[in-house]
């Protein structure tokens, strides 16, 4: 069998798997951004006919899925499995949409790192020859997330500039052994960076040394070098942490100025829709990528990205408890050829 593993955290696949269809479900504020005719669907408002946030975020999951797989020409039991994670305790949004979809389910908890998690294990699960389809989806909404990890929305509190935004949307991505392409080649998984920081309103800083490192270390394993690809672009940095990621990289003498992006800046306009640093969240970079990179990939406009969602580990309980906030991050490079 030939080797896979390239480095210390690299996976080269043997088969790369095909994303065959993608779909994306935003709101109303997403739905105003510059990306909004890439999105399948944007929402008149945040409850979408449901009489909760949570149960709202749930059913973006849940129709997410159903709309890829539709546009796969796919029904829910042909999947093998089912990919999907949120920001929630216990990922009651992914859950509880895997119990009305009743595909095998493995949920995930990386924040909001967890669309590249999903995509590193689906893949590793096809080119492993343990399924043939498997949907990674993943989510967030601003309401649910606020109330659990910073404050009620009733209390109006004001958002210091550092502060990001968390997109309210879905997006899925269904990947099979066949197809042509775009095709997942490689995947880094990234490891827990703690910059020490303990703010839940300045979590760009807090991922972007582990962006950073994981990055590095991706053009270390792989021997390639930013000039490999048309774009690198990471999750939810927004403004604050892509300079410091930014910074981190070029220092490591991998000069990514010209292509390095973040989908926390890219989904929202920060001035006009007043998101301060930008946007963040599990359906950050998954609506990004389901709906502006994969066309663009589909088009021939990008031949190879990678995407590095980016995730910050806070937990609410904890933080209260004197401790900081460490980051994860993991890379999958798509490129349209094998």
């Amino acid at each position: 069998m030939a080797q896979k593993k390239l480095g210390k955290q690299t996976v080269v696949l043997e088969n790369p798997p095909s994303i065959i269809s993608t779909a994306t479900i935003v709101g109303p504020k997403e739905g105003d951004g510059p990306l909004k005719d890439y999105f399948d669907l944007i929402l008149d408002d945040d409850l979408w006919g449901e009489d909760s946030w949570e149960k709202c975020e749930s059913k973006l999951q849940q129709e997410a899925v159903k709309l890829a797989l539709n546009k796969a020409k796919m029904v829910p039991s042909q999947v093998d499995y089912l990919f999907g994670g949120d920001l929630l305790n216990q990922i009651i949004s992914s859950s509880y949409a895997a119990r009305q979809l009743k595909i095998p389910f493995f949920g995930l908890y990386g924040a909001c790192s967890t669309k590249t998690e999903s995509l590193t294990l689906g893949a590793m699960a096809i080119d492993g020859g343990f399924a043939d389809t498997v949907v990674s989806v993943t989510s967030s909404h601003f309401s649910t997330a606020e109330r659990q990890y910073r404050f009620p929305l009733e209390h109006g509190n004001q958002r210091p500039p550092t502060a990001q935004w968390t997109v309210t949307g879905s997006g899925a991505s269904v990947l099979s052994s066949s197809g042509n392409g775009p095709y997942i080649t490689h995947l880094t998984t990234g490891r827990i960076i703690d910059p020490g920081i303990s703010n839940a309103n300045n979590m760009g800083p807090a991922m972007a040394p582990a962006a950073a490192d994981t990055i590095i270390q991706h053009f270390r394993d792989t021997g390639f070098k930013p000039d490999n690809y048309d774009m690198i672009i990471t999750g939810d940095l927004a403004t604050v942490g892509k300079e410091i990621a930014e910074e981190l990289i070029v220092k490591e003498g991998y000069d990514v100025t010209k292509i390095f992006m973040d989908c926390g800046i890219e989904i929202f306009d920060a001035e006009r829709q007043d998101t301060h640093s930008g946007g963040s969240g599990c359906g950050c970079s998954a609506v990004v990528f389901a709906g502006y990179l994969y066309n663009a990939l589909k088009t021939g406009k990008l031949k190879r990205i990678m995407l590095v969602s980016t995730g910050a580990l806070l937990s609410p309980t904890i933080i209260q408890q004197g401790e900081s906030i460490p980051g994860i991050a993991h890379a999958v490079t798509i490129s349209i050829e094998k």
